[in-house]
């Protein structure tokens, strides 16, 4: 499908229609303009990207870093069947355990101009994937909406999917509004002094609460097609950590409570490194062994007491 049909209002994906009336490409500028002085997640840097020397906390400048594009065939529950998923480098969070916390890490990622990074885009397409996933992209929503028109131009229909660690800046959300077909931000740490210790982001659980609720506000509660997969709407995933370190209870409440009592969620324990099950590991040592089968049956079961709709 070409970006240049007339599409009505509502059209899936959801982007085809702002590529078509030219919202898109009026908003494109506008957002890469924004990161001359950079406050496009909770860090706030306020660093030039542009011509900075400087990249700032997500140590990435005027190019987005690729870490992957892979095609995962069988996906996961509602987006099974093929899901493309492009990874980037970088990011405003210090996370230690799982969650990719590689892309973090300095010098990872390779550095893809906006004709390249579209390509991936529709190699992903061409490949035969379902949904078209952005992982880790909250810090390059500027180099990704550049990238999206250049694609969608080129034939791009996927289903966008965009995953997160959910620290995510209002203003970045609102240039994806619109634009996002299933937001699946991941809620990590609820306590302000575990997220310091392990996210080395003490605002995080305060700055994950607004972004998911503004998912929520753009996308609302996730509706299935008729085949089961995802169409629209907010898919939250939930890693449970040892100990209840991530604070499920207050998590399924509040989310039940302010965000939706029809919410979506996914539940599953934390995948940890291999390095911290090695003894030198003493940082932390509370993470050397992943959440149990009981401690993830019983955030489940909190999940089901709050009437979440509970996706495993």
């Amino acid at each position: 499908m070409s970006a240049s049909i007339d599409l009505p209002e509502g059209s899936y994906p959801a982007y085809l229609a702002l590529a078509a009336n030219g919202e898109l490409a009026g908003r494109v500028p506008k957002a890469l303009a924004s990161l001359s002085c950079c406050a496009g997640c909770p860090r706030g840097c306020r660093v030039d990207r542009i011509n900075g020397s400087r990249p700032g906390l997500c140590r990435t400048g005027r190019l987005a870093r690729v870490v992957s594009a892979t095609i995962d065939p069988a996906g996961e529950g509602c987006l099974r069947g093929g899901l493309g998923r492009i990874v980037f480098a970088g990011g405003p969070l210090r996370c230690v355990f799982g969650g990719r916390a590689e892309a973090s890490q300095p010098g990872q990622g390779v550095e893809a101009a906006p004709q390249q990074l579209a390509g991936l885009m529709l190699g992903l397409q061409a490949a035969g994937c379902r949904h078209l996933n952005l992982v880790n992209a909250g810090h390059v929503v500027p180099q990704a909406l550049e990238a999206l028109l250049l694609a969608a131009r080129g034939g791009l229909c996927l289903p966008l999917v965009y995953s997160t660690s959910a620290y995510d800046g209002l203003a970045s959300l609102r240039w994806l509004d619109g634009l996002v077909d299933v937001y699946r931000p991941t809620f990590k740490i609820w306590d302000t002094r575990l997220a310091l210790r392990y996210l080395r982001a003490r605002n995080y659980p305060l700055a994950a609460r607004r972004a998911i609720r503004e998912m929520q506000r753009q996308v609302g509660d996730l509706r299935l097609d008729e085949r089961g997969l995802a169409r629209r709407g907010l898919l939250l995933r939930h890693p449970v950590l040892p100990g209840g370190a991530a604070g499920t209870r207050p998590l399924v409440r509040w989310l039940a409570g302010e965000v939706s009592p029809q919410a979506a969620i996914h539940i599953e324990a934390q995948p940890l490194p291999q390095d911290y099950q090695r003894p030198r590991n003493g940082h932390f040592p509370e993470l050397g062994s992943p959440a149990s089968p009981a401690e993830v049956a019983r955030a489940l079961a909190q999940a089901q007491t709050a009437g979440l709709r509970v996706f495993v």
